[in-house]
């Protein structure tokens, strides 16, 4: 199912605020005079760019990138700020409201008075709705490799593919799992195992993964997402002593990758991006969004679990999404629902339809997995989608942070860090939108990528014909 894609000839809020901090970068025709052979793009999970530059943020090998290459004081990442939706953005250079992923997942609507469920078992034709960069590449045969990439679950395209997936071991491409046993990367029972790893073991396997891929095949373009910071960062809260250690370890894993690509011959022709999904924020107090709803009789809770629903909501960390599951109720479940949250505590605004372009959120009644209104939390507020308990505001245990914040939120910025290949030196960038990372990319590898919505960083590239950027 596609979206119907609204006209755009709007300035964004989001937009207006990168249009301040950076200048307008042309599209330029054809490739660059030196095309780049390789990119490798490396996602830190819930890197916030406000971080990067702080005295406890030991990150040498990320410094070093920014100071042979650009670095961005941030990126303005795409709503819903979570990790598939932006991952998404990140290789498609387009807003969920064109590409399609809202969650870490597919929303579905189960029908009249039940509750909704995201389901993160899906492949990527059930999540994506236009052709990604990597499918782009393999048009042209070229190689990608994935590792632990959102939203790659059985595509075609990956010459290698280790998806972000519940079950990715069922899907990762065969002989590469061969290839890592017999690097000894992993064990034999490895198809068994490797939902028993914790978060740093897994990230460990990810990063050596992704090193064998560069080694073995040397693909044209390789990802890597890692996403033990996220955790951390979710359990403790970003700028705590645990946080910063994990950015630690991250720029460790990715001086593995510079490493590797100093060992292979490939980093004189390899543009190397470090790039982050969202930022993160402390949140003291947690909203129960459920409780009010069951509390309204609009939801029933047996067992501790939502099992009938004329309203059921959806946590997004800074956001939650509201589902109105009666077609025959709905203008007054509506009214209903705006009529309670504007009376709870912690909640900023609610978003209805007539907004979300705004966003660069769908229209409900055009792509069902989007929501028919969205609750705001204020700073130090996320939600939870907990029905049970008579409180519905309590204080946080077990996740002091969150992301999931409108992207209009400073503190939601991503990192944007290039060198390499292709990239001028010494570049100061301001604020820009992560839909132009996919763009830059296409432009360093000489290809189109016409569905995007964004444009390349024209100005950071060398050979481009354009002014830098300041």
């Amino acid at each position: 199912m596609r979206i119907a894609r609204p006209l755009l000839c709007g300035l964004l809020i989001f937009q207006a605020l990168a249009i301040c901090c950076v200048a307008a970068d042309p599209v330029i025709d054809g490739p660059v005079e030196h095309p780049v052979e390789h990119v490798v793009l490396i996602s830190i999970d819930g890197l916030p760019a406000s971080l990067l530059h702080t005295p406890e943020a030991k990150l040498p090998a990320i410094h070093n990138l920014a100071r042979e290459g650009v670095i961005a004081e941030g990126m303005i990442v795409s709503n819903p700020s979570v990790t598939w939706p932006n991952h998404t953005t990140l290789i498609t250079g387009t807003r969920p409201v064109d590409h399609g992923v809202l969650f870490n997942g597919v929303l579905e609507r189960k029908g009249p008075g039940l509750p909704v469920q995201v389901n993160s078992r899906t492949d990527k034709s059930e999540l994506v709705l236009i052709p990604t960069l990597v499918d782009i590449l393999y048009a042209q045969g070229r190689t990608v490799a994935g590792i632990n990439w959102p939203c790659t679950r059985n595509s075609s395209s990956y010459l290698i593919n280790f998806p972000d997936s519940p079950d990715m071991l069922r899907h990762t491409t065969p002989f590469f799992i061969d290839e890592m046993i017999q690097a000894g990367i992993v064990g034999e029972d490895i198809r068994k195992s490797f939902n028993s790893l914790n978060v740093v073991a897994r990230d460990d396997v990810w990063t050596k993964a992704a090193c064998l891929a560069l080694k073995n095949h040397q693909p044209t373009l390789t990802l890597l997402h890692l996403l033990n910071l996220d955790s951390v960062h979710h359990r403790y809260g970003p700028e705590t002593p645990e946080g910063y250690a994990a950015m630690t370890l991250a720029g460790s894993r990715v001086q593995q990758v510079l490493k590797t690509l100093d060992e292979t011959g490939m980093r004189p022709t390899t543009a190397v991006f470090i790039v982050s999904d969202h930022g993160f924020m402390d949140i003291p107090k947690t909203i129960r969004a459920n409780v009010v709803l069951r509390k309204a009789d609009l939801l029933n809770v047996e067992l501790g679990r939502v099992t009938a629903a004329t309203v059921h909501i959806v946590p997004e960390g800074g956001i939650a999404m509201v589902y109105l599951t009666r077609p025959d109720t709905r203008e007054a479940d509506r009214s209903k629902v705006i009529e309670l949250f504007t009376q709870t505590e912690g909640i900023k605004e609610i978003l209805i339809p007539e907004r979300y372009l705004e966003f660069g959120f769908p229209q409900p009644d055009e792509y069902p997995q989007m929501a028919d209104l969205v609750l705001v939390a204020k700073d130090q507020y996320g939600f939870s989608g907990d029905p049970r308990g008579e409180d519905v505001i309590t204080e946080s245990k077990g996740a002091l942070g969150a992301h999931g914040f409108l992207s209009n939120n400073p503190r939601m910025n991503a990192v944007f860090v290039a060198a390499g290949a292709g990239i001028r030196q010494g570049e100061q960038l301001g604020i820009f939108e992560n839909i132009q990372v996919a763009p830059t990319i296409a432009h360093l590898l000489g290809v189109d990528l016409p569905s995007a919505t964004g444009k390349p960083l024209t100005g950071i590239l060398e050979n481009s014909g354009q002014p830098s950027l300041k």
